[in-house]
């Protein structure tokens, strides 16, 4: 049996195997995503109670938030810079920018939010 398949066929074909392996590999990033949830669907984010090592950009009074510059956290969120809301708004008194802080962040009413967090020294 001798098979002629169509050029354009093939070229289609690979194009789509293709463009799957590229957007399966690509770094998916979070980055412009706050107020979104991180975690992928099979695994809830959950207070894990394990700190992550942050350094206080920006804290804004008025909306309750601070920016942080993060290394990867617990939960499979990569390294970034987010703006975080706070448990506790006094929380926010505290900070300053520049400071190294230690956190746990997790999603609360769908926006990332700092629950705890303590002053590294």
């Amino acid at each position: 049996m001798n098979f002629r398949i169509p050029f354009a066929l093939v070229v289609t074909l690979t194009a789509g195997a293709v463009s799957q392996q590229v957007f399966a590999q690509m770094d998916h990033g979070t980055h412009g995503m706050h107020g979104m949830a991180m975690a992928p669907a099979a695994s809830p984010m959950v207070n894990t109670d394990a700190l992550a090592d942050a350094v206080v950009k920006k804290v804004d009074l008025t909306k309750k938030t601070v920016t942080l510059t993060h290394g990867a956290l617990p939960n499979g969120m990569p390294a970034m810079t987010m703006i975080y809301q706070v448990k506790d708004a006094a929380w926010l008194e505290s900070m300053a920018v520049g400071q190294k802080i230690r956190f746990v962040g997790e999603a609360v009413d769908g926006k990332m939010a700092v629950i705890r967090f303590e002053s590294v020294k």
